[in-house]
């Protein structure tokens, strides 16, 4: 499942922070904002569609993403200190591309007669430095999905975002390792609902020829033959091209900001029951939300990864296969729902699914922060191009001279927010609108509130809303325990089966295979790490690490093998900029066995032999340097 936040993490962060802080950190002036990689460990939602998508609610993947988000606020609060804010903003090309034109096109024409492209190409930048001007941090936001990394994968990535992160913090914190330098340098989701960073494109997988425009499916395998690709030969170099663009135009935005933020900080925060919004839009007409439902496009998926089944993009009719299948399973959508949500065909009516619990959230966050001359606006799921546009109109009418973003994916998960007229052609986006083809409209009218009692310094006359359930029961965790773990005969854990050559270039890939446990058995690993590479510094005779596997050089594969005897391939894609030197590359974990019939879980390393890496531009045998160097 796609890495959002969740209300859960949310209240288990605000919780801890309470006890730490007091009322310093808060509902109100946190905002949890998901980067939106498709890579990450699931498992850490409380609604029952998403446990059953993620195995379910598992606390090993729940625990390490709250103490982790903790820890970062805890840092960054010990080193707080006086500052200035500088904004500044720019376009990005060549980095994104609309997944869904077809009901882009949609959206009444004198509107998209006043945007130059179908999808937002702006990025903002904040940059933060001290009073010296001393850079500490930096956010930017730009509207693309971070799936680049495509759904064959099985690694963990912080994808396209993750990797603009990397560069920047790399270039900010030099000889650092990942995430341990002081600079920081966050990359953040906006309105990116219909937009792909696969930029050559939909086709055909099977015949090279381009998808069915309307509904992106192919003749021969339907929506799971069309896929997007590009702009590189596989999806780790688009990742690396795409994140490289995004983190190029942020480092630029960032050199050149110089117009400064100044004025107060303020927030707002409402919980709002999203099944029952009901707006007025004239005189004459009101409209209102529904009980949450997918449509069949959802079961379609999209350009960058199509469902396993039959169903196509732009379904506005039920099929009576399916639909016979969910009436005998779950039972029919209610007539009620069926209306409400009219053109949608219902797959799942989620909204009137409570077993064993709710499938779908109803009570949902609105939020804004604002900063100066800022405003962030946290929205819940993911805004298409126009629905994002039409936000930052409503709320810049309220906020005079303000650089409005959007926060997408922000506190708690809501699928797709399309306009009316996207909803209507029903494509995935649309299918995945849950609280039907008003939904954008509602939170146009309680977003534009949250402004206007920020603007009219009358948030504290806001209704809080309706506080949303956190469960304790009923919760269930499809994982079970990991296997114990076996070894070949005459191995230790940590052995080496496949061993690195004696020498290798800049721009090779050095390979080496261990005995392995399961990561599982290495449980919160945040602060360790499955990997090293490390060079041997003569000078100080000791060895240096300088990668390990946060590093977008490493790969990490954990391989199941057969009778549960398993190993772990690592792989360090040598940068054309490592120093020549003696290398060594080490692999860490935990191994579970049973002892009296009790499992224990014990930890291990090993290490590949000793390695050189020579310049790639000369090649000279005789002076190839020997070495005996013991750990």
């Amino acid at each position: 499942k796609d890495a959002e936040t969740t209300s859960k993490n949310m209240s288990d962060v605000l919780q801890a922070l309470k006890e730490k802080y007091g009322d310093l950190y808060r509902q109100d002036n946190v905002v949890l904002s998901g980067t939106h990689t498709h890579c990450g460990p699931a498992g850490y939602f409380q609604y029952t569609l998403f446990m059953l998508t993620s195995k379910g609610y598992i606390k090993a993947s729940m625990e390490p993403l709250v103490n982790g988000i903790v820890k970062s606020i805890d840092i960054a609060h010990s080193n707080m200190k006086q500052g200035r804010i500088y904004r500044h903003r720019g376009e990005l090309g060549d980095s994104s591309l609309n997944r869904s034109p077809h009901s882009y096109l949609n959206n009444p024409e004198k509107e998209r007669q006043r945007y130059k492209s179908n999808t937002d190409k702006q990025v903002l930048v904040l940059k933060f430095t001290d009073l010296d001007g001393n850079g500490m941090g930096m956010i930017s936001w730009f509207a693309v999905h971070a799936v680049s990394m495509n759904y064959t994968n099985r690694m963990v990535s912080s994808d396209n975002m993750g990797y603009a992160s990397y560069l920047l913090e790399k270039d900010k914190n030099p000889g650092e390792l990942p995430g341990q330098g002081s600079f920081v340098a966050g990359f953040s989701s906006s309105n990116l609902g219909d937009v792909t960073p696969n930029t050559r494109g939909p086709y055909c997988v099977n015949t090279g020829l381009p998808c069915d425009y309307l509904n992106s499916s192919c003749p021969v395998g339907g929506t799971k033959m069309c896929q997007a690709f590009g702009p590189g030969d596989d999806m780790f170099d688009s990742t690396r091209i795409i994140g490289h663009n995004i983190y190029l135009k942020a480092k630029e935005l960032y050199a050149n900001a110089s117009e400064e933020v100044t004025g107060p900080i303020q927030s707002a925060h409402q919980w709002v029951n999203m099944t029952d919004v009901t707006v007025k839009i004239n005189d004459t007409h009101t409209v209102s939300t529904c009980k949450p439902a997918l449509g069949h496009s959802f079961g379609a998926g999209t350009i960058d990864g199509g469902g396993d089944l039959n169903f196509t993009q732009g379904a506005v009719e039920g099929d009576p296969f399916w639909d016979g299948i969910r009436d005998t399973l779950l039972g029919p959508p209610s007539n009620q729902t069926k209306e409400c949500h009219h053109p949608k065909p219902i797959l799942l009516s989620t909204g009137e699914m409570n077993w064993p619990l709710p499938w779908h959230p109803q009570i949902v966050d609105v939020q804004i922060i604002t900063i100066g001359s800022v405003a962030v606006i946290a929205v819940p799921g993911e805004m298409t191009t126009m629905s994002g546009r039409r936000l930052r109109e409503a709320s810049v009418d309220t906020f005079s001279n303000t650089e409005v973003v959007i926060a997408g994916l922000s506190n708690v998960y809501t699928h797709y927010i399309t306009t009316y007229e996207e909803y209507q052609v029903q494509r995935y986006e649309g299918a995945s609108t849950i609280y039907g083809p008003h939904t954008l409209t509602a939170y146009l009218s309680k977003y534009r509130e949250l402004a206007k009692a920020i603007a009219q310094d009358r948030v504290s006359e806001l209704p809080v809303g309706p506080e949303p359930p956190f469960f304790t029961k009923n919760l269930f965790n499809l994982m079970g325990a990991a296997a114990v773990d076996r070894k070949p005969i005459n191995t230790s854990f940590g052995d080496v089966l496949e061993q690195v050559l004696p020498l290798y270039r800049q721009g090779d890939v050095v390979s080496v295979t261990f005995v392995a446990g399961n990561p599982r058995h290495s449980g919160d690993i945040s602060d360790k790490t499955f990997v090293t590479v490390e060079i041997y510094e003569n000078r100080t005779e000791t060895w240096k690490v300088v990668y390990n596997d946060a590093s977008w050089e490493t790969r990490f594969h954990w391989l199941k093998g057969p009778g549960r005897q398993n190993n772990a391939t690592v792989e360090w894609h040598i940068p054309p900029s490592a120093p020549v030197g003696s290398y060594r590359i080490r692999h860490f974990g935990h191994y579970k066995e049973l002892k009296d019939l009790r499992p224990i879980i014990k930890p291990y390393e090993g290490s590949s032999d000793v390695f050189t890496v020579m310049s790639s531009y000369y090649y000279h045998s005789q002076n190839l340097p020997v070495h005996d160097h013991n750990s």
